[in-house]
């Protein structure tokens, strides 16, 4: 009983064996018979563009809506800004303000204060004229022997003071005309230039409360409703301009040689009219695993590498975010 067993056992050995090499056998000379691959299955993946600000506040206006195109520079939302508007108002008069002095330090005196000056020099000057006058006469006098030697000195006396009194009121009028020292000139030029520079900070914090989309694109969603708080940098509305919009596939090493940025490939989804052309924007340098979640109905290696092809703007409105594509090459 033993024996037969054994020898059915060395019969059927040569036959599980041959099986076994077939089996292993066919699939490769199959795949020789086949032209390499051109076509993978990808996803269409979305770089999204988060709009918020940097001062918080109460958002009064939410200009969009989910799934509306919006243009660049158009108003997305506006927070309250009432503080921001009344510290921008504050700022412009204080460098008004600052402007002004520094503009009567280049002018000097005004025109009234100037004449008042000139009024007392000519005042001074007529009062040496008469003083000079009344000395000369009594230098006469004192010659004659009609006067003392006192008084011809008080008189003398009397001329120089009104002389140097002239010479004073000549030296104000020229100091009025001057404009101020260059010390206080460039210390009211930093006073304004600290004034614009606070203008500028109160306008750009006046600017933040309303947002404007960066890019053309597709409002994608909105995370806050109007009427409710907004934090400082917290994302009140999320868009997906086109050239945002990305194809991701993996591919073997085999083809990996092939590929590089800038080829192009052609883009094939269900509901698209025709293929959408795209090009080759990144190619990664490190194997991975196939991952668990893969677009394709074929068996695929173990290790692959990450590609991803950015179609053209106009075309990218054809293709939505999760959307499964094939990817072809030509």
């Amino acid at each position: 009983m033993i024996l037969s067993v054994h020898a059915r056992w060395r019969t059927a050995f040569p036959t599980v064996v041959l099986c076994s090499v077939l089996s292993g056998i066919l699939p490769v000379l199959s795949g020789c018979s086949k032209d390499a691959k051109t076509s993978f299955q990808g996803y269409v993946e979305g770089e999204y563009v988060y709009l918020a600000s940097s001062q918080p506040g109460q958002l009064t206006e939410l200009l969009v809506a989910r799934g509306e195109a919006v243009t660049a520079e158009a108003p997305v939302f506006a927070l309250e800004a009432q503080s921001e508007t009344d510290a921008v108002t504050q700022a412009r008069h204080q460098l008004q303000a600052a402007r002004a002095q520094q503009a009567d330090l280049l002018t000097g005196k005004r025109r009234p204060e100037i004449e008042v000056v000139q009024a007392q020099l000519e005042q001074a000057r007529a009062d040496a004229a008469r003083a000079d006058t009344q000395w000369k006469r009594d230098q006469e006098q004192y010659q004659a022997g009609g006067i003392p030697k006192g008084q011809l000195d008080d008189s003398r006396a009397a001329a120089a003071s009104a002389a140097a009194h002239v010479r004073e009121l000549e030296g104000q009028l020229e100091v009025v005309r001057l404009p101020g020292r260059g010390e206080q000139i460039r210390a009211q030029e930093a006073q304004v230039q600290a004034a614009q520079a606070a203008l500028a900070q109160a306008q750009w914090k006046l600017d933040q409360k309303t947002v404007r989309a960066p890019h053309a694109g597709l409002v994608f969603d909105t995370m806050y409703r109007s009427g409710e708080w907004v934090p400082a940098g917290s994302p009140v509305v999320r868009m997906l301009p086109p050239e945002n919009i990305k194809v991701r596939f993996f591919v073997p090493e085999t083809v990996m040689g092939s590929l590089a940025p800038g080829r192009s490939v052609r883009i094939r989804c269900d509901g698209c009219a025709a293929e959408v052309p795209a090009v080759v924007s990144f190619v990664s340098d490190q194997a991975e695993y196939t991952p668990p979640v893969i677009y394709s109905n074929e068996a695929r290696a173990k290790l692959v590498f990450l590609v991803e092809a950015r179609p053209q703007p106009a075309d990218a409105s054809k293709l939505h975010p999760g959307q499964p594509v094939e990817v072809i090459f030509r």
